[in-house]
């Protein structure tokens, strides 16, 4: 009788175990079936929000492309306006081209009329890498596809298409000839672009990395003159009276170049002096000799490209090209600058 007591007592023990095990994988796998469950469901949105931004934008529903860029006296901008425009006349249509002179608030009320005219599409060289980033978003938000030129924003995937100059490139290209013209060393300076503008610290950043490697070129001041040609005959004209002894002048663009040629004749001086943009003020400069050389953004190309890419984008739901596109950059001197007229480059 006590082994059978001992034997019961066996057959209990091990019942209880074998049902706390199943007990605890059960409710192991009620755990794990809901935790898949609630991951599932968390992935959801990010999936739905990965296929929105593959959506392809209808236009707003009119016939109208807003061309919208920088104060039109400026050659390089007036150039990309024009062209923008007749070059959308020519695709069949009406164009709408406003300047927001480099106020993000005033893009934003250029956006606005936009979205309220139903623009079929928006042509843009923008007034800010972070502060038109919403503009592009409301428009984008709004059926509208938006298409940058010259400047990028600091956002992927908001703008169909941002289609730059290779400002890298380009500001290496003429820096090398500002090198040279230097004799490899000597003393200068540079004027700074808009510090809002991502050009401005590409463009500085390409100059030095190719003009740092000469240990004998000296730079004794570096300014911004904010793109504008008055700022920087000022500045020019202060820096030569606290360093008489410049030898050359990097500047951020053509503007500015003008600027700086025009304090060096009133100051009776001639020296090495580079620019970017390709305009013909700077070319008619380089002729004289009183400047060295610019690097030739192709505004006119870049600008007719976004219409065509905006024109086939609206009937096509593609422009067959990636986001961010670069335009190569041409290096303008005394040997080259007869092929260049209207930011146009013929061989």
């Amino acid at each position: 009788m006590k082994g059978f007591k001992k034997v019961l007592a066996m057959l209990l023990a091990v019942s209880m175990v074998a049902a706390m095990v199943m007990g605890c994988s059960s409710s192991s796998g009620d755990a794990e079936e809901e935790k898949t469950e609630e991951s599932t469901e968390a992935e959801a949105p990010a999936e739905e929000e990965e296929s929105g931004s593959d959506e392809v934008l209808k236009g707003g529903g009119s016939n109208i492309i807003y061309v919208i860029t920088p104060s039109v006296s400026n050659p390089a901008f007036k150039a990309e306006a024009d062209t923008a425009t007749a070059k959308a006349k020519e695709l069949g249509y009406e164009v709408k081209a406003a300047s927001h002179d480099d106020d993000p608030t005033k893009q934003t009320e250029l956006f606005d009329s936009a979205i309220a005219d139903k623009a079929a599409a928006i042509i843009c060289d923008n007034a800010g890498a972070d502060a038109t980033v919403e503009a592009v978003k409301k428009a984008r938000d709004a059926g509208i596809p938006t298409f940058l030129i010259d400047r990028e924003i600091n956002a992927e995937g908001v703008a169909i298409s941002q289609i730059v100059a290779n400002n890298y490139q380009g500001a290496k290209a003429i820096a090398e000839k500002f090198v040279e013209a230097m004799g490899e060393k000597g003393k200068y300076v540079e004027l700074l672009g808009k510090e809002s503008d991502t050009n401005a610290g590409v463009r500085s950043s390409a100059f030095h990395e190719v003009v740092d490697q000469y240990p004998d070129m000296e730079m004794v001041a570096q300014q911004t003159a904010n793109w504008e040609k008055t700022e920087a005959y000022d500045k020019m004209e202060a820096m030569l009276q606290a360093n008489p002894d410049i030898e050359g002048v990097m500047c951020g663009n053509d503007t500015m170049l003008e600027g700086v040629c025009a304090a060096l004749q009133a100051a009776g001086k001639k020296l090495p002096v580079i620019g970017v943009d390709g305009s013909d003020e700077a070319a008619a400069l380089i002729k004289s000799g009183d400047a060295t050389g610019t690097a030739l953004q192709q505004f006119a190309v870049i600008a007719e490209t976004a219409v065509v890419q905006a024109d086939k984008y609206l009937k096509e739901g593609s422009t067959g090209a990636d986001e961010k596109q670069l335009i190569d950059c041409i290096a303008i001197t005394s040997e080259n600058v007869d092929k260049l007229s209207g930011f146009v480059f013929t061989e």
